[in-house]
């Protein structure tokens, strides 16, 4: 997260973690850089994975924009990915989650989002995956 942000981020990792708590899942694991945040977490079944993040987004960004109040107003982008992780590799996904800043010192969201679904061989349109348009 950019600097001014960092005085707020493990609030904002806290408040997430009390949402999903509050819909009976619980947060394995929050981080991020500017522009992105990965999650991994235990969803209830009992809940839509597009609902959780629907309240996550909507709540999160409501707590800092009201009692963090940032010069410029908070708010996540309207999309998002979701995956399953099996319990083999939660261990492998939380390091990869707690070193968000060092990955990203050497590949872009952008770049680490296309090579996941290229790998998984997700088909995608990337007129349709980021909310700007990629420089190419």
């Amino acid at each position: 997260m950019i600097e001014a942000e960092k005085t707020w981020q493990d609030e904002l990792y806290g408040y997430v973690g009390g949402v999903i708590r509050e819909n009976k899942g619980t947060l394995l694991c929050m981080g991020g850089v500017n522009d992105h945040v990965h999650l991994l977490a235990r969803f209830s079944p009992t809940i839509a994975i597009s609902d959780m993040l629907r309240l996550i987004k909507a709540n999160s960004s409501k707590m800092v924009n009201e009692k963090v109040k940032p010069r410029i107003q908070f708010e996540w982008q309207s999309g998002y990915s979701a995956f399953s992780v099996s319990e083999s590799q939660s261990e492998k996904v939380r390091a990869y989650i707690s070193n968000q800043e060092v990955h990203h010192r050497k590949r872009t969201f952008e770049e680490e989002f296309i090579a996941m679904l290229e790998r998984h061989k997700i088909t995608y349109d990337l007129r349709y995956v980021f909310e700007q348009e990629l420089i190419q």
